[in-house]
């Protein structure tokens, strides 16, 4: 089909077992792309790869931790030799880790949490934007937080600290990459429905709490995400480099 914002490209897209990820890869295939799909469950990746296969799109499934720099190397790596090339990369797993205030945070708290969402934000990016070098083209996308950005939320320390790193991490990379085609961005969703957040709104109080947080008064789709991710990770945004883009529904700003 011709018209597709990602017609003809491959992505990598990390987290794609559900939530956020699961979400952009569903929307990237629609679009065109060609998808290597990383995730700690092997399970749920193959029925995402069946669905959007019976769709007409094109996926395969590479299982693993992000927070193994062998993970980073066998998603590029497939991405070379299925494909024969690698243009986007969605860099989306993470987790909010344990909570609790700083004071009680245990050392090996601290490094897991920064692991899973910075660490493997960097393992991730330094392979991709290798290969996207060589290419002399290329969108690497990152999932950041509003937390740590623009709001300090209690007991968030390490995934706020995590999560703002990204944020440095994707500027610089942006500033190194953007001379020879490479664009880099981060996205920050607000509060959306997704199976790691439904520990935040577990019932319609806790629910009706988080939703007034926002200025939209309630909490994101994952579709509307991906639509953002899609964004960044197209040709529609290709002036668009070294960013800190806020998806999340007025949550920075909202006030009552």
């Amino acid at each position: 089909m011709t018209g597709q914002a990602l017609a003809g490209k491959a992505a990598i897209v990390t987290g794609a077992s559900s939530g956020i990820g699961r979400a952009a890869a569903l929307r990237f295939a629609r679009e065109g792309a060609r998808l290597i799909l990383g995730g700690r469950r092997t399970d749920a990746l193959a029925q995402l790869v069946g669905e959007i296969e019976r769709a007409g799109g094109e996926a395969i499934a590479c299982a693993g931790d992000v927070r193994e720099e062998a993970h980073h190397d066998a998603l590029v790596d497939t991405a070379l030799a299925r494909f024969g090339r690698l243009d986007v990369a969605f860099n989306n797993a993470g987790g909010s880790g344990a909570m609790g205030p700083a004071v009680e945070m245990t050392l090996a708290v601290w490094r897991d949490t920064l692991d899973t969402n910075l660490t493997a934000a960097f393992l991730g990016a330094r392979r991709q934007l290798a290969a996207m070098l060589e290419a002399g083209r290329g969108s690497i996308v990152f999932t950041s937080s509003f937390v740590g950005h623009t709001v300090g939320m209690p007991g968030m320390a390490a995934y706020a600290a995590a999560k703002a790193g990204v944020i440095g991490l994707t500027q610089v990379l942006a500033a190194e990459g953007g001379p020879r085609g490479v664009r880099v961005n981060a996205l920050l969703p607000g509060g959306t429905d997704t199976p790691g957040a439904r520990d935040f709104t577990a019932d319609p109080e806790s629910r009706a709490f988080v939703e007034g947080m926002h200025a939209l008064k309630r909490i994101a789709d994952p579709a509307e995400i991906a639509e953002a991710a899609l964004f960044l990770a197209s040709d529609a945004s290709s002036f668009v480099t070294g960013s800190a883009m806020r998806v999340d529904g007025g949550v920075s700003i909202n006030r009552t």
